[in-house]
This record gives structure tokens, sequence and C-alpha cells, in this order.
């Protein structure tokens, strides 16, 4: 009984806090090495204001996070798995943040980059929104023909960008609803947050110019890792939840509103608007 304690939540748990220190003192190291190579530095100090505006913006903005983090658990619950997919999942946020940091820092004027971004993590929402609706389905006898239609649509729309996110998403499905195996399954839990992570902060780069940068990217990577932990205090809940196929209903909505509202940013951010 300890030792099924120790692997499913004391280890864990240690290690999510551990890799969210270990996250933090990069992006640190990223501020200080940007700092030598611009003439107008950034504020390599952390303000809890600053921390709190990013903890309380992340955890606002991540109900995309926690949907896809309950997708995963669904078939790849044991110990093992929860620790490729806790520390996939901040790796993968925490590297988009960062990435975002990088462009803000020499190309703050170029709004097509952030453009792309945004617009990147739009496409990938659609293709989520295609996999919760088609697990929806799957489950009912007769759907609703609205919903069959409107998977058609995500079908027809992802065959369409299929070209271009082949070669950044990686294979989330299983063979007979196996779980995946470490690899393959921290492959997944680290690349989509990380497309994900450079929308959530590129949508946040006017707040720059107000708060510090160093106490907001604290702030996320410490939303993220409370994230998780909420998520996995009881495993077995969540993965009851996430099995019920009205929750991949109501998922594939969120991810099609999310991406809706992506490509609605994406014309904001080029039109200046």
């Amino acid at each position: 009984m300890s030792e099924s304690l120790l692997k499913r939540q004391i280890l864990p748990l240690g290690l999510t806090v551990v890799v969210c220190a270990v996250l933090i003192g990069l992006l640190w190291l990223e501020i200080v090495g940007l700092n030598q190579l611009t003439p107008t530095d950034i504020i390599a100090h952390a303000r809890p204001v600053d921390i709190l505006i990013g903890l309380t913006v992340y955890l606002k903005t991540s109900i995309d996070f926690a949907i896809f983090i309950g997708r995963l658990m669904k078939y790849n619950n044991d110990w093992k798995s929860r620790i490729a997919i806790e520390i996939g999942t901040a790796l993968g946020n925490a590297l988009g943040t960062m990435g975002v940091l990088v462009v803000w820092t020499f190309f703050k004027e170029i709004r097509w980059l952030l453009a792309i971004m945004i617009f990147l993590a739009a496409l990938v929402l659609f293709r989520l929104a295609d996999d919760a609706l088609g697990e929806h389905l799957e489950e009912v006898e007769e759907g609703h023909p609205l919903a069959h239609k409107a998977r058609s649509w995500l079908q027809a729309f992802n065959r369409f960008t299929n070209p271009v996110l082949r070669f950044i998403i990686p294979n989330m499905k299983s063979d007979n609803g196996a779980s995946l195996k470490f690899w393959p399954l921290f492959a997944s839990a680290l690349t989509i947050p990380f497309i994900l992570g450079l929308d959530g902060f590129a949508g946040y780069v006017p707040l720059f110019n107000v708060v510090n940068v160093f106490g907001f990217g604290i702030g996320a990577f410490a939303g993220h890792m409370i994230l998780n932990a909420l998520l996995y205090l009881s495993p077995e809940r969540t993965t009851k939840i996430m099995r019920n196929h009205w929750i991949s209903l109501i998922g594939s909505l969120v991810f099609v509103g999310l991406g809706v509202w992506g490509i609605i940013e994406t014309i904001r951010v080029l039109t200046g608007a």
C-alpha cells in the first residue's frame, strides 16, 4: 500500500515541484543570456504581483490544457505514464513560453511571427476537437445528424491542414484503447502543450510592457504545476470523468471555440486591431 502511494502520489507530486523549479531556473538563465545580446535588459527579478498575475492568467485560460491532460490520462493512468504526462506537459508549456520570450525580445514589432504562433495553435485545437468528437460518436449508437455533420467539416478542414500538422503533432492514437509507451506518450505530452504554450504566452505579449516578464513566467509555470497536481490528486475520478463520452463532446466544443478565437486573434494581430 505504501509503495503504491509512493509511486502514484508522493513521487510524481515531488517531481512536479522539482520540474517547476528547474524550469524557473532555465527561464532565469534564458533572461540572463538574452540580456547579454540586447541593449535593453529584461528585469530578472520576480515581484509577487507579477507572479500572481501570471498564475491567475494561466489558470483562467488553462481549460485547453486541462482537457488535453485529462484525455491523456484516459488510457494512460499508471504511475510511469503520470510522470511522462506531468514532465512532458510542463516542459512543453515552458518551452513554448520561453520561445515566445525570445521572439518578443528580438522581434517586438514583427506581428506576423506572433500571428503564426497563434494560428498554428488554432489548427492544433481543431485537430483535438475532431479527436474528441470522434470519441463521443463512437459511444453513441445513433449520433445527432448535426454532430456527424460537424465531424465531417472538422475532418475536411484537418485533411487540408494535415500536410503541415503531421510534421509537428505526434500520433496520439493507441491500438485498441491500450496505453501508449513512455516515450511516445512523453512526445505527445510535450509537443501539443509546446504549441499551446506558444499561443497562450503570445496572446499576453502586450502585458510585457506592464508586468515583469520573469515573474509572469514563474506564475505561468506554477499554474501548470497546480493544474497537474489537481488533476492527479484523484486520478481515478479524473479518468472516470474523461471516459464519459459527453465530456468528449463538451471538450470538442471547447476546442472549436478556442480554435475560432485563435483565428480571430490571428487576424487582430495582423491588422493591429
